[in-house]
């Protein structure tokens, strides 16, 4: 099958909350800001979501099906730049930003983000290419999403690899309680900001870098941090030497709340797809061990479970591909959309001669 993409110099402004994105005045990638070449190149796509559209990056063949990348929390697609062009040339792999980040359309006024409602980003996504399954690959809140999907839909997933957050992540429940006043408050806040044509704070691009450093908690190194910068900013209307982050700054008060961890543990047990989880060793667990250990003694005993630690911090696919490109390379080969697709032709083919 053949997909349609868009130039990559195409631009156009929209306006979304009231803020006006210019996207003449917006950056696809860290080389767009700095004069760089892109780390490997790729083909900006565009796909119609009842919204507005989900951005991002294809890079590879463009006539396969591609690995879908996924990003962390107010990350966006430029988190797998330095990791993709270590994966094979013939690999096709499409890396998105979710709703609000990147070049993506925000969502409607008054309406709140949930980490769930991704699983119906990557249902559009495959409606849109027609694919029957997908293969995916997430960071962080995403690795999340990816666990959630494949126990949701256990027969629409060839393959995930998740790297370094395994499950949604379990808090006392008054934290819960006191998290979700606090949030839903700020969220109004932020709401009401979004709907204002006042621009936001601006910033050098020095001043930028340094913001999302200290952001990640110095997860990300500072000299890569461009890759994380470039898709989430806008050039200042007011001053020619600055710039605003236009990622929808509702995001940072979205409900990340899934579930139980007794729901955590059915999900694990209904995962059949293949699975490589990926650790930072010198990254947290987010919650108390004791629930991360719960759900990986489920996916532990199951066949096609793999797992994979490696030096680094949450961030490691940024600062350290070369460290975890081994284990990814082998399993996209066995496991990837271009093995899975000719698993199902061999299958059909034997079924075929039993007849």
């Amino acid at each position: 099958m053949e997909y349609e993409f868009k130039d990559n110099s195409s631009a156009h402004s929209s306006t979304e909350g009231n803020v006006e994105l210019n996207l003449n005045q917006r950056y696809r990638h860290a080389g767009d800001l700095t004069g760089e070449a892109p780390t490997r190149p790729f083909s900006e796509i565009t796909i119609k979501v009842p919204w507005g559209h989900i951005a991002g990056k294809w890079y590879g063949p463009q006539n396969v099906q591609p690995i879908l990348g996924l990003h962390g929390w107010q990350d966006n697609a430029g988190t797998y730049d330095l990791l993709v062009p270590l994966l094979s040339p013939d690999v096709a792999f499409l890396s998105v930003d979710l709703p609000g980040h990147g070049l993506s359309s925000r969502l409607p006024d008054g309406c709140y983000y949930n980490s769930v409602d991704n699983l119906y980003v990557i249902r559009l996504i495959m409606k849109q290419y027609k694919w029957e399954k997908v293969s995916l690959v997430g960071h962080s809140m995403s690795s999340i999403i990816c666990f959630v999907f494949a126990a949701v839909f256990p027969d629409k997933v060839d393959m995930i690899i998740g790297i370094d957050a395994l499950k949604p992540h379990q808090r006392p429940y008054p934290s819960v309680i006191r998290t979700m006043e606090t949030r839903l408050d700020e969220f109004l806040r932020e709401d009401e900001r979004n709907r204002s044509k006042n621009e936001p704070p601006s910033y050098t691009y020095d001043e930028l870098i340094e913001r999302v450093y200290i952001g990640t908690f110095h997860s990300v190194n500072k000299e890569l941090c461009k890759h994380m910068l470039a898709r989430n900013i806008q050039k200042s209307g007011k001053y020619p030497d600055k710039y605003f982050f236009c990622r929808d700054r509702r995001l940072k008060f979205y409900n990340y709340a899934i579930g139980s961890q007794e729901l955590c543990v059915e999900m694990a047990q209904r995962i059949t797809c293949p699975y490589l989880f990926i650790k930072g060793l010198q990254s947290s667990y987010f919650e108390d061990k004791k629930y991360y250990d719960e759900v990986m003694d489920v996916l532990s005993k199951k066949p096609n479970f793999e797992y994979f630690e490696a030096n680094g911090t949450h961030h490691l696919h940024i600062n350290n591909p070369e460290t975890i490109i081994g284990p990814v390379n082998n399993f996209i080969q066995r496991f990837g959309p271009a093995a899975a697709a000719a698993a199902r032709r061999k299958a059909k083919e034997a079924a075929q001669n039993k007849l």
